[in-house]
């Protein structure tokens, strides 16, 4: 099996910074191709999947996002901000969720939030001739009468990976260096 990712980011030297309008489109385009997959993933999965509004047990805090998405997050907020008595949810659980569970920024979340619940596969190389393929999902998605996860294709899961590598390049490009991480808590705005 070879799951060499064709979108990881190059070695060579990083070019000056994209702009922040070229950030912002190559994001929003690569967050439709995103949840286009993610769409025919959740498809072939509709009956195992218990993912909806209210559902958050994915939805911790400790996640962080890189700045190419924050930017997007933080200009959505810009533009149809939160009300001003909102407060963010307890730790422990995403600051973004609201009262009821539900998400304040679906529209505009972030990559790892727009793939949760998904079946997934992931390969890590053991050595230079050798890999190993995981696969998970999360435990509410998870039944007995469901079929074990390693008895399904490949394609009908989501590969991590290739979307991460992409993402990183993104961030790449608008840093023109370093990527840079900041946590999703950090976003949530303060009066």
């Amino acid at each position: 099996m070879n799951d060499r990712d064709p979108a990881a980011p190059r070695s060579e030297a990083p070019g000056p910074p994209a702009s922040a309008d070229t950030s912002a489109a190559a994001l929003l385009e690569l967050h439709a191709e995103i949840d286009r997959r993610a769409a025919e993933v959740a498809a072939v999965h509709a009956d195992r999947l218990n993912c909806g509004r209210g559902c958050a047990a994915c939805c911790v805090d400790d996640v962080t996002v890189f700045v190419v998405e924050a930017e997007r997050i933080r200009a959505a907020l810009a533009a149809a901000p939160l009300p001003a008595d909102a407060t963010p949810h307890p730790a422990g659980a995403c600051a973004f969720l609201d009262s009821e569970r539900a998400c304040r920024i679906y529209a505009d979340r972030p990559y790892v939030c727009r793939t949760q619940g998904l079946p997934l596969r992931w390969v890590e190389q053991e050595d230079e001739d050798s890999a190993v393929e995981f696969r998970d999902i999360c435990p509410e998605n998870d039944s007995p009468s469901d079929p074990p996860l390693e008895t399904l294709d490949a394609e009908v899961l989501w590969t991590l990976g290739p979307f991460e590598s992409a993402l990183a390049q993104l961030e790449q490009q608008r840093s023109g260096g370093q990527p840079e991480r900041v946590p999703l808590r950090a976003l949530f705005p303060t009066a």
